[in-house]
């Protein structure tokens, strides 16, 4: 197990807006979490109404965590939150009932056990597939105790970062007025994004799975940022179209240290390299806008129909 860092680097650590995320220092915690937070998606996808994309699944972003949102139960509703500040998961009933689990490092299957009970003690009982997805792990929940650690202050820090991204990402959402997502954190893959669409179908193709048919119908482009994991190993701000337009791969773009990753098919920019600007924020909104310009043209999006830039003019306030 992970061992909590010390009170005087936690402090340290808490008072930077971009705080260090070496993916190897927490990667234990990361993988422990991702599981804990599938469980609780996996309750969202069993109870909550279809909506396209998949997008009734994903998590917010909030001002302590994180929150599936409320999620209907037959006449009622309820909640859950990840709180990265407390360090606990709040469960929430609209009768006013509520539970609250402890997030320390303990096993996926103890996690599952305590989760699920306090579901079924509110009158919340739900079944959910307990096999991992879009993971290499292929541990069911309610028997994985190999992953057991939790460092709550790499789990701040995630948080923290994912807060500034969130806001920016809905800066950058502004003058895109065709169909778009809200920003959405993803349990399956554990990123945050925000996608965009031209209003044209996608390509027919064959997939694996009928989920990943059902959240790829449409022309899509994506912004975002993940913390990492085994094929690119630290944290990274990504951005993508799909379908890939022809030119994407020797398309130059902005910032300079940003480029198309090929294994992943998506332009990437390194968390370090904007964590070391002297303009952070800026420095993420030239790579989005320039990613999703650059692919866009390449792939003949009608941009005048779908784009109002006037509205950046709109007061929002300035970025800090």
């Amino acid at each position: 197990m992970e061992s909590s860092v010390s009170s005087s680097h936690q402090a340290d650590g808490r008072a930077e807006v971009w705080p260090a995320l070496p993916y190897e220092e927490w990667k234990n915690t990361l993988d422990t979490l991702h599981m804990w937070m599938q469980v609780v998606g996996k309750v969202k996808l069993v109870l909550a109404p279809f909506l396209n994309e998949w997008w009734e699944v994903a998590f917010a972003i909030t001002a302590r965590g994180m929150t599936t949102s409320t999620i209907p139960f037959g006449r009622r509703v309820f909640e859950v939150g990840f709180d990265f500040i407390e360090h606990r998961v709040d469960i929430h009933v609209n009768d006013g009932s509520s539970r609250s689990i402890k997030l320390f490092p303990r096993s996926v299957a103890d996690f599952y056990a305590e989760f699920m009970g306090e579901l079924e003690s509110l009158g919340l009982g739900v079944r959910i597939n307990t096999k991992p997805v879009e993971v290499e792990n292929t541990i069911p929940y309610d028997e994985d105790r190999e992953h057991d650690s939790y460092d709550p202050d790499y789990a701040n820090r995630c948080w923290r970062i994912l807060v500034q991204v969130d806001r920016l990402l809905q800066r950058y959402r502004t003058p895109f007025v065709g169909k778009s997502s809200d920003v959405q954190f993803w349990w399956g893959s554990f990123d945050l994004s925000e996608s965009r669409f031209s209003g044209r179908p996608a390509p027919k193709r064959e997939w694996p799975a009928r989920w990943m048919e059902l959240g790829a119908g449409q022309e899509q482009s994506l912004a975002g940022f993940w913390p990492g994991n085994s094929k690119l190993p630290a944290p990274t701000f990504v951005a993508y179209t799909y379908p890939e337009p022809p030119g994407c791969r020797v398309a130059t773009i902005q910032p300079d240290p940003a480029y198309f990753h090929p294994e992943l098919g998506e332009f990437v920019l390194s968390y370090d390299e904007v964590r070391g600007s002297p303009a952070p924020d800026e420095m993420i909104l030239d790579f989005y806008n320039s990613a999703y310009e650059t692919a866009a043209n390449l792939a003949g999006w009608d941009r005048a129909a779908l784009e109002r830039p006037e509205f950046l003019r709109i007061e929002q306030g300035e970025p800090s």
